[in-house]
């Protein structure tokens, strides 16, 4: 049964109140997708911080400290040495680049890990995601071949970048004897 159209009637008020009832109800029914939604939010930002701090810094202070240097004192005097210092020098300024964005990320990717609200600049995200994306392809074309060329032709130095990586990252063993 459809009700009279007459604004005056208390049965429209009734009505009225049904309809914003229903309208929040719908509301509330998307909520747990929202709630999911939040949840993944706070773990993808809690796994992106992590990472970037054990791993990424991690990694960019060991091609600077181990690398970069074994492939430089392994490379014939001239144009080589030249052309890959060079090409380490960039890496090197990409690493403090990608550091710096990540360093004006970070308090906004703290504020979504606890669930807070959150500024964080999507534009912001997708220019650090594309220019790493840039650095590390590069870095694969460029470099990291050169550099296993070089470092072949000197087999000590090879297994000493091998050996030092490996001892960085073995895990302690506590109480052997």
């Amino acid at each position: 049964m459809t009700l009279p159209d007459t604004a005056a009637s208390p049965i429209h008020d009734f009505s009225k109140c049904h309809a914003g009832i229903l309208g929040k109800l719908d509301n509330l029914q998307g909520l747990p997708a929202l709630l999911d939604a939040a949840s993944r939010a706070r773990q993808t930002a809690q796994q992106a911080l992590d990472f970037f701090r054990e791993a990424i810094f991690e990694h960019h202070a060991e091609e600077e400290r181990e690398l970069f240097p074994a492939v430089l004192a392994s490379t014939e005097s001239g144009e080589e040495r030249e052309r890959l210092k060079a090409v380490a020098e960039r890496l090197t300024r990409e690493h403090r680049d990608l550091e710096a964005q990540w360093k004006k990320l970070e308090p906004g990717l703290k504020r979504v890990a606890k669930g807070q609200d959150s500024d964080l600049d999507a534009a912001a995200v997708e220019k650090l995601v594309a220019q790493y994306t840039a650095h590390a392809r590069f870095e694969e074309a460029e470099y990291l071949p050169q550099a296993y060329t070089v470092l072949s032709r000197h087999a000590n130095r090879m297994d000493a970048l091998a050996l030092a990586l490996h001892l960085r990252h073995a895990p302690a063993v506590v109480g052997y004897v």
